[in-house]
């Protein structure tokens, strides 16, 4: 039907499809043939290789298990200011990394407030460098991913179910052991899988809090092989690693999808008769209100501490700044002509799945890999190191592009579903259409993803780690930089400065989209 009767051609979205495809594809292939086989691993890389497993199998099953008493008491309680907190659960998705780092550390770092109160009462501070900081910064970012994820499943069981249950007196051990629980089985293993995958390619938390050589993972390794080494075999091969991993990683993830639930419901409102006991209330308000400290903590101590430290900035910072600023306005652009248009063929259900499956490659492959695939093909060409801005925001738009695809393409499909008949019949050509009724009636996707794309962007700390120079650096990496000069104020000045600027891309864009959408 949609062949039959759309305006809209899909010329230019499989074009944009085949160029991401080309680019992964062509760098993950430029890599494995530099790659040497016959050297084999050292006794480093075995260890970066064991820490890495380790570190995202305790992260995962961390962030799991400090979910289920979160999500088990925000889907028991209604009170005010409840949205609010489940929208600041999507907060860590967009903040950048090495300012969650800052964050973390001017909380439990040696010097950082939970020591301080450690030391009021004669206890050792807190180490925060090494396996138990890696993991405590994962499940800083992916506790909230975990809590959406098991929430969900929550509030997947009907209303009537609960109902029955308290008809027939069921108390809170009854509705565990025959509602809950057999939930949990269903939702937990998938979010394990995913928070384990999104674990194996960390990288910038690892170079902040990895803290020595017995904790290395092989991103990081792959970063030291090619940066401290010029090793491009070792890298190569490291890299190859890292992509079985990764993709062996989200095939676990997508097998564990949730299998059939509870049945369909009357989408009543759910009521927890088990649940009105006082010991109930104080523990699921005890959950909640630690989880928030958790995650609140961080932001303060970095607003606290970084306000002292913004007149102490370097000129270099607010050139890093504008660097920043630049390649997350080059990156929106790249991935908007590549989001775009193929949503728009998604929604025609032309070529529909290898167009979603070319957009979906980014999410298997680390930014890295890309980055060493990509001086690979340029190093006989031309200079890398003088690419480095252009390149990164290139990679930098392919890793926004899953995300991007996954806000645009719904509404994509409404649109042509709802206007492509009259739009054919009434002769309208692929400019005309997209011009006056496919794009505006997206743009509050098209901003809301923009400014997911541009905040992504301006957090990053990876494949610019890999380029740059002593002249050229993004905010991210100068904020590394002052903190490897153990200046901690001016780094933490510019963290706040990154995050401000962070949160002003996504608000100006999705505010940008949104804006008259009422009209």
């Amino acid at each position: 039907m949609a062949d039959r009767a759309q305006p809209v051609s899909g010329a230019a979205g499989v074009g944009a499809a085949a160029f991401v495809a080309a680019l992964i594809l062509g760098t993950l292939a430029a890599v494995a043939l530099r790659a040497e086989p016959g050297k084999g691993l050292g006794p480093a890389d075995w260890q970066a290789l064991r820490f890495t497993l380790m570190q995202a199998a305790l992260s995962a099953v961390f962030s799991v298990a400090l979910a289920v008493p979160v999500a088990r008491a925000l889907a028991r309680r209604r009170f005010p200011g409840r949205a609010a907190l489940i929208t600041l659960l999507g907060a860590p998705f967009i903040l950048p990394v090495i300012v969650a780092v800052l964050g973390l550390l001017a909380v439990f770092g040696r010097a950082g407030w939970v020591s301080q109160a450690l030391g009021a009462v004669g206890l050792e501070p807190l180490r925060i460098y090494g396996l138990h900081g890696v993991v405590l910064a994962h499940v800083f970012f992916n506790l909230p991913l975990a809590t959406r994820l098991i929430l969900q499943g929550w509030q997947e069981i009907p209303a009537e179910r609960f109902r029955l249950a308290a008809q027939l007196g069921a108390g809170p051990g009854a509705i565990w052991r025959l509602l809950e629980r057999p939930m949990l089985a269903r939702v937990a293993p998938g979010a394990l899988a995913v928070v384990f995958a999104i674990c194996l390619s960390s990288f910038a938390v690892a170079l902040t809090l990895g803290g020595g050589p017995r904790a290395t993972t092989v991103e990081l390794a792959i970063y030291q092989a090619f940066h401290f080494d010029f090793d491009l075999g070792r890298a190569a091969l490291l890299s190859c690693i890292q992509i079985a991993l990764t993709v062996i990683a989200a095939s676990l993830a997508l097998r564990a999808r949730p299998g059939g639930g509870f049945g369909a419901g009357l989408d009543r409102p759910v009521q927890r008769w088990d649940a009105n006991t006082t010991g109930l209330r104080l523990l699921d308000t005890g959950a909640i209100a630690l989880a928030a400290l958790f995650l609140l903590l961080p932001l303060a101590a970095i607003a606290l501490s970084g306000l002292p430290g913004l007149p102490q900035l370097p000129l270099s910072v607010f050139r890093a700044a504008a660097t920043s600023v630049l390649i997350a306005l080059g990156s929106t652009a790249i991935l908007l002509l590549l989001a775009v248009p193929m949503a728009a063929t998604v929604a025609l259900a032309r070529h529909a799945l290898w167009v979603e499956l070319a957009g979906l490659l980014g999410l298997a492959v680390s930014p890295l890999v890309i980055g060493i695939g990509l001086f690979v093909v340029i190093y006989p060409l031309a200079d890398p190191f003088a690419l480095a801005l252009p390149v990164t925001a290139l990679v930098n738009a392919v890793m926004a592009l899953p995300f991007a695809l996954r806000i645009l393409v719904p509404r994509a499909q409404a649109v042509i579903g709802d206007y492509g008949r009259l739009g054919a019949s009434l002769n309208m050509g692929g400019g005309p259409f997209l011009r006056l009724v496919l794009l505006p009636r997206m743009r509050a996707q098209i901003g809301f993803a923009a400014g997911l794309g541009a905040a992504l962007s301006m957090g990053d700390l990876g494949v610019i780690a890999l380029f740059a120079d002593t002249e050229v650096a993004t905010l991210p990496l100068q904020i590394y930089r002052l903190m490897g000069a153990y200046r901690m104020e001016a780094a933490a000045g510019a963290a706040l400065l990154l995050l401000v600027l962070s949160m002003l891309a996504f608000w100006i864009f999705d505010r940008g989209g949104r804006w008259h959408a009422e009209a």
